[in-house]
């Protein structure tokens, strides 16, 4: 290619080795040739779907540009024409003199090639050869343009845009071009870069963005605001992405395609813009089931289903219940306990569910304890390690008259069958600050000490497999088929008084299930059900209930404080005086009444700090009321303390907004107020920063963050057996 007209005048030829430089016209990009003539290589970068990025992207498309205008003539109507392999082998060729690259990028760079000539024809025609009214225009050859096009070139370049064929096609793609129904706005930054700038502004950890997302984005103007079909399409892609059910979903489709409710052609992946391809993104191709298969995976779900219904009736013969870790859950959701004597853990429910000791359980047909018959759904265990030694035994022995687990070490006592678990090995001793964490919950409660990188890298090293992200979901899905829950009926989850203040059952029917299932907004027995479950599996276990506490989100959502606000503070007062000992952090689900928006409320009684986290980003004076009676909770509380402060102070609580994750939807608030106190329990602190926690800050949760969510819920449900 030349530098400039003198290096290598026109008609001159230079040959150098199997390449020769490309001979016509100029080159504007000036910058890359005195690179090229220093010897500096100029390195280009990449993202995952292999599209061109900062730095140096932009230089290379306007690089490319320069040599296609140079070197193929405005004439060539196919790209893919075998005539015109001489001129890319030489596109090519010069592209690896100036740029550092690899060559398996050849054909995209050359693909882009055809594109930016194709477009230098269109500009060509539509700014000379067309007037305002789209009507042909017999220009002569712009001047700028002779050293790049030949008078013959022009001639042949207007004869063809005379015939009628060419002018019935231009009209249509002109119509089409001109009012397109979400267009894109912008300019000429590629949908690479622009998902370059949004993952650095964000400073996010993520690689790329989902398609719809940078969908959205490509179509905001320069004000910032969003047309509202653009973000109905948005909600709709969304809503769609956390309700697919991979088990069921046979669509070959995108998520966007869907949306946008318009077929698709076979390879195109809508919604990341050039040069991203369904193999560069490791999209296999679904098969549409035949007929035939359909009917088989009917026949096996029916066979399933039907195993599953006499599994239950055995077992509610048997007369027992499980209990059993996460990872010998699966759709046999009742394994009975051997024959025989097997090593177990034990546990209690009460206060809450904890293990308490290890021993034997001994499980024979007929087996006594002390002469006398075992109590009703109850086995004959020997304590061997007791891990709370003042616990009460849920039986005492009448013969030896021990009533602590730590009386009954090295003796046979009866233990309730749904508190003992069989066939795991003793943990090893934990490294973890809270002692007695059993294996499988420190590995969740250590989950801050390894950053996520590390995490990545290790789990590469160990050859870990990805679980499914759908594993207990699916069993869930499969196990209500057998159940009159789709008949109206409802399952009762029993609420431990420690909980929220007071004793009492939550029903759940079939919407709620379908909430956890098909993603959609949550009521407010799915999010008492995961705050049972964040008490039972992550406060209980790691002693937290002296520094965390909750708040019923039934008894204090926004329509309680308008209606009945001595109620809410009478039962809010409540709790904080219970323990005013000690800083405690209490939670508060707050939603805004009628099934509308939830957000997190956190309440520091003891140092009268409110943290509020909403995912929509808004701040409390949103919601004054519900400002109103928390300050008034707290000076009533701080009363009752006998705390004297100045006049003038009496109305300083300080309320701190934190810039939490950003819900993307209006289905998800739920979710994220759910992780939000799951990720303040994980941390263990009663204090929340500003800008949140450095190991779980980001602009927004992923997919598999809001599925763990629904999974846990599944897993939990199923273990508690109340189906």
């Amino acid at each position: 290619m030349m530098a400039s007209n003198e290096d290598h005048p026109h008609g001159d030829e230079t040959v150098g080795g199997a390449e020769r430089e490309i001979k016509r016209g100029i080159t504007v990009v000036k910058k890359v040739i005195r690179d090229r003539d220093r010897g500096v290589l100029i390195k280009v970068h990449w993202n995952e779907g292999g599209q061109l990025i900062e730095p140096n992207g932009s230089t290379l498309t306007s690089f490319i540009g320069a040599l296609v205008r140079n070197e193929v003539p405005i004439t060539c109507d196919n790209w893919r024409n075998k005539q015109l392999n001489e001129a890319k082998d030489k596109i090519w060729s010069e592209i690896k003199r100036c740029f550092d690259i690899e060559e398996n990028r050849r054909d995209h760079c050359l693909k882009l090639a055809g594109k930016l000539l194709r477009g230098f024809r269109t500009f060509l025609s539509t700014t000379f050869l067309r007037d305002t009214e789209g009507t042909f225009v017999d220009a002569e050859l712009p001047s700028k343009y002779a050293s790049l096009i030949s008078p013959k070139e022009w001639e042949t370049f207007k004869s063809k845009r005379k015939t009628q064929e060419f002018k019935s096609v231009s009209e249509t793609n002109r119509q089409r071009a001109s009012s397109p129904a979400y267009p894109y706005r912008k300019g000429r930054v590629g949908y690479g870069r622009l998902e370059q700038s949004i993952l650095t502004k964000e400073n996010s950890s993520e690689t790329s963005l989902p398609a719809h997302v940078l969908w959205k984005e490509a179509r905001v103007g320069k004000d910032g605001k969003i047309k509202e079909d653009v973000q109905q399409i948005f909600e709709k892609c969304e809503t769609l992405s956390q309700s697919i059910v991979p088990y069921e979903d046979t669509d070959c489709r995108s998520i966007l395609s869907r949306a946008l409710d318009v077929p698709e052609y076979s390879g195109r992946v809508r919604g990341k813009g050039f040069g991203i391809t369904q193999k560069s993104l490791n999209i296999k191709k679904q098969k549409t089931p035949s007929n035939k298969e359909l009917q088989q995976t009917l026949e096996a779900l029916k066979a399933e289903v039907l195993e599953l219904r006499k599994e239950r009736e055995r077992d509610r013969a048997a007369g027992f219940k499980d209990t059993s870790d996460k990872d010998s859950i699966n759709c046999n959701f009742q394994p009975t306990i051997p024959e025989g004597i097997s090593p177990c853990h034990l546990y209690l429910a009460r206060p809450a569910y904890r293990m308490v000791g290890k021993g034997k359980v001994h499980n024979n047909l007929g087996e006594l304890l002390h002469t006398k018959p075992l109590p009703t759904g109850s086995l004959k265990v020997s304590v061997d390690i007791a891990l709370e030694k003042d616990a009460l035994l849920p039986h005492p022995d009448d013969v030896s008259d021990a009533t602590l687990l730590g009386d009954a070490i090295g003796s046979f006592v009866a233990w309730p069958t749904d508190l003992i678990i069989v066939g795991y090995e003793t943990p090893t001793k934990s490294k973890a600050k809270d002692k007695g964490i059993a294996r499988e919950i420190e590995s969740v409660a250590s989950q801050k000490e390894i950053p996520v990188a590390k995490k990545t890298e290790i789990s590469k090293r160990t050859g870990a497999k990805k679980k499914n992200p759908s594993k207990y979901r699916a069993c869930l899905h499969t196990y209500l088929e057998t159940t009159d829950i789709s008949d109206g009926c409802v399952r009762l989850i029993p609420m431990d008084g420690a909980i929220f203040g007071f004793e009492y059952a939550e029903p759940l029917g079939k919407e709620d299930f379908d909430q956890i299932l098909y993603h959609t907004q949550l009521s407010v027995g799915v999010i008492n059900t995961y705050m049972r479950y964040l008490y039972d599996k992550l406060m209980g276990p790691r002693g937290l209930e002296q520094r965390f506490s909750f708040l019923n989100p039934m008894k204090t959502n926004l329509t309680e404080m308008i209606r009945k606000p001595d109620e809410v503070r009478t039962y809010v007062v409540e709790r904080f005086m219970a323990d005013t000992d000690r800083e405690k952090l209490f939670f508060l689900p707050f939603n805004t009444g009628d099934g509308g928006h939830w957000l997190l409320v956190a309440i520091n009684p003891f140092k009268e700090i409110v943290y509020y986290l909403d995912s929509l980003h808004k701040d409390w004076t949103t919601y004054p009321a519900m400002k109103t009676i928390v300050d008034t909770i707290i000076q009533t509380v701080r009363a009752q303390r006998k705390i004297q402060v100045p006049k003038r102070k009496a109305n300083n609580i300080t309320w701190n907004r934190v810039e939490c994750p950003r819900q993307r939807n209006n289905i998800d608030c739920g979710y994220y107020t759910l992780r939000f106190m799951k990720e303040t329990l994980l941390m263990d602190r009663t204090d929340i920063p500003s800008d949140y926690f450095d190991e779980y800050r980001c602009a927004y949760y992923s997919k598999d963050q809001l599925d763990e969510i629904k999974e846990e819920l599944c897993q939990f449900i199923i273990e508690l057996q109340v189906l």
